[in-house]
């Protein structure tokens, strides 16, 4: 997985696996859904990105089953 974040275009990509995007879905018009052949979500894309998450405190946690 993959998260990066464009400052010139205020833009979020979240990257949850590769894979070659068949579809891309608007869930809104600053959400966006990137689907492989079988509906599988691969990435999801944030417009407008600093006034819809907070990104000052990202941070990840890898929690063991």
């Amino acid at each position: 997985m993959k998260i990066r974040y464009f400052e010139d275009t205020d833009t979020l990509l979240i990257e949850l696996k590769p894979g070659q995007v068949a579809e891309t879905q608007d869930l809104d018009e600053n959400t966006l859904l990137d689907l492989d052949a079988q509906s599988e979500v691969l990435a999801i894309t944030l417009e407008h990105a600093t006034t819809r998450a907070e990104l000052s405190s990202f941070s990840f946690d890898r929690v063991a089953a």
